[in-house]
């Protein structure tokens, strides 16, 4: 089946042929993390559906974003992980999340939240804590490399991290937001942070 065109000689939209499908995005915000099997991003992506969800991972590895691998045994699984294309899309991401980040005023009933989701608009934030830093809030646990490296973030602990940031939800949502930075945070006691 073949894909819907804009049919403009325009880098916006020729961009838009490639990741303008609805869940594009949010699975290259999945995979940043670094290679994800199909169920845990199903699991981390939730109202989409197993059809569309297959039909955009294949899109994706059709538009060269990322590609399917079979890990070694004992695992035996296979992961999708973004190419370096693909990865190019970060600071698209980054600019979508600190322009719909005011749209998160209040959390409705029916929001799924992760705590990973937090990642890709806090990275930024998080600069003047350099290396790897593993973020703690109520919702859950992930890491992000500041700085060079490659993932940006990780679900869960970080192995030997350089500092802890500790924080809730609405902590986090604010500094995202840009409502203060990291430095009156802590000096406030909203945000803690633990170096190795």
């Amino acid at each position: 089946m073949s894909r819907r065109s804009y049919d403009q000689y325009c880098a916006a939209a020729r961009a838009l042929d490639s990741v303008g499908d609805r869940w594009t995005l949010l699975i290259v915000r999945e995979l940043l993390a670094g290679p994800r099997r199909y169920t845990d991003l199903h699991a981390d992506l939730p109202g989409v559906s197993t059809d569309v969800l297959a039909s955009r991972l294949k899109d994706m590895e059709r538009e060269g974003l990322a590609t399917r691998r079979k890990l070694p045994a004992p695992a035996s699984a296979f992961v999708y992980e973004l190419t370096a294309r693909g990865r190019e899309l970060l600071p698209v991401l980054t600019a979508l999340a600190e322009w719909g980040a005011p749209a998160l005023a209040e959390r409705r009933p029916t929001d799924a939240v992760r705590a990973h989701w937090f990642a890709v608009p806090l990275a930024r934030r998080l600069e003047s804590v350099a290396g790897l830093v593993e973020v703690r809030l109520d919702e859950g646990v992930f890491h992000v490399r500041t700085g060079d490296g490659d993932p940006l973030y990780g679900e869960g602990p970080a192995d030997r991290p350089d500092a802890t940031v500790t924080m809730d939800a609405d902590t986090c949502l604010g500094l995202v937001q840009g409502e203060f930075t990291l430095e009156e945070g802590v000096r406030d006691g909203r945000v803690k942070i633990e170096t190795a």
